[in-house]
This record gives C-alpha cells, structure tokens and sequence, in this order.
C-alpha cells in the first residue's frame, strides 16, 4: 500500500553545519514528486532523509519530523533497516552486484528477509523483472551476471531489485542522469507505470524530466554561498512549470539563473 509522506521543521546537519534548513511538505501516495534546484541545494540530501540514508554518513543527523503516514520514522524506537525496507531507492548510477546473477540481484533483499522457499523467490524476481519492464530482456539468461547488462538494463535491474521486496516508497536520485536518450525514455515511461504502485520521489536536474514525468514538484535554492538549502515552493507541477508563484522558481525554470 502507498503511503503518504509529511515532512514539519525539518533541519538537516552534516556536523555543525546545516545544510538543509526549515523544509514543510507532505508527498501524496501513489504520485511522483520531484525535487529540482541548482546543485549544492539540498536536494539529494533531502532525499536521502525520507528512508535514513542520510544518517549513514559520519555525524549527519536531523532534528524535525518525517512522518511516514502515522509513522515518525526518526522516532527511538524505529529501525532504520526497517525504514529502508519500506522505502526503497534507486541511486545515480546503476549499481547491481556485478558478479552476481541477475536473478540474485533481484531476489537480494527477499534473502535478507529470511525468505528461502525457491517457488516464492521465483515468482517474486519474475513480477519484479515484469514490473522494471525487463523479463522480457533477460528471462533466458537469469544466471548471467548482472554487471553484464547494459547501463539502462543495469538500472532497471536496480529498480526491479528495490521493488521485489514491496516497498511502500520509491526514491529515485537521478536515476537518468548516467543513461542515453533511449534508456533514459524507458525508465521515465517506466516511472509512470510505477507510481500506480509506490509513492514515488525523484531528484533529477532535467526540467523536461520533472515536467514529463512528475505530478508535484519541490523547488530547492540556497540563500547564499555557505547558507543551507531552503524549499522555495512546492506545488502541482503544471502550476511550477507555467505560473509559479516565486520569482526564484521562475528564473530556475526559464534558465535565468543555476
């Protein structure tokens, strides 16, 4: 089941330093949301906090809220391996296990759930490969190693690997941004299948991207050289493409600045 994001006061630190400052927003169940901005805006980090990634680098931490429906995933008692199973991800370059089978690829996180019984692995790794559209591809060949696929193959494994274990969230940090025209059509005509499915988050520097495949969209910007990112505005993407409501989104858009 999809769920809902709701981000309140949310302060992003690397140290002492706040890299991402003052976000409220709330991602819709079952759309693609996607954050655009100039680089160094916070946006990969703020992507980063909606499944824990973030906490991984050394002295990183957060201080407001992430609820993942009525769930406070920054809460005491909450895993963030639990979090991560829920909330899946798909980084910027394909990054499969290359010696391992493509069929290992996709069954990878079924196995580190404890889940052993070959006929539901099998069904599992089919229904993930259907749903990256790429069993059609690789279904004679399970047992080549999935570093032998091509980039865009090699990504849509990633996809299929993160959603064999049935997330409820998909976050995507510019999963086309190493992927030629071809690979990168497939896996955004592949995004709009997904989002019946996932809540999806996507990161990406294309404004025709975000405008193609997005049905909200997040405006990051930085007030200043060493000042942290803020969310300028949020808002249907339609509406952020053709009249939004900040003259810094504005000026992003139509290329005048970043």
């Amino acid at each position: 089941m999809a769920k809902r994001i709701d981000v309140s006061g949310l302060d992003i630190y690397y140290g002492a330093f706040k890299a991402v400052e003052g976000v409220n927003m709330t991602v819709e169940p079952r759309n693609v949301t996607a954050f655009i901005g100039p680089s160094g805006c916070g946006k990969s980090t703020m992507l980063r906090t909606l499944n824990r990634m973030h906490e991984v680098v050394p002295g990183a931490r957060v201080e407001g809220k992430v609820m993942l429906d009525d769930q406070d995933l920054y809460s005491s008692d909450v895993d963030p391996v639990a979090v991560r199973r829920v909330v899946g991800m798909v980084f910027q370059r394909p990054n499969p296990f290359p010696t391992m089978s493509i069929y290992d690829n996709v069954a990878a996180g079924l196995k580190l759930n404890g889940v052993r019984q070959k006929s539901v692995l099998d069904d599992a790794v089919e229904r993930s490969l259907k749903g990256a559209n790429l069993w059609k591809e690789v279904h004679d060949r399970l047992n080549r190693p999935g570093g032998s696929l091509s980039g865009g193959q090699q990504q849509r494994l990633c996809i299929a690997r993160a959603i064999a274990v049935e997330p409820q969230v998909l976050l995507m940090d510019e999963p086309c941004s190493a992927l030629d025209p071809i690979s990168t059509l497939a896996i955004e005509d592949l995004i709009s299948q997904l989002k019946e499915r996932f809540t999806i988050v996507i990161v990406t520097h294309n404004m025709q991207q975000a405008a193609r495949v997005s049905d909200a969209t997040a405006f990051f910007n930085l007030s200043g050289q060493g000042k942290p990112g803020h969310l300028i505005e949020m808002d249907s993407t339609q509406k952020i493409f053709s009249n939004p409501s900040e003259q810094a989104t504005e000026a992003y858009i139509t290329g005048r600045f970043g």
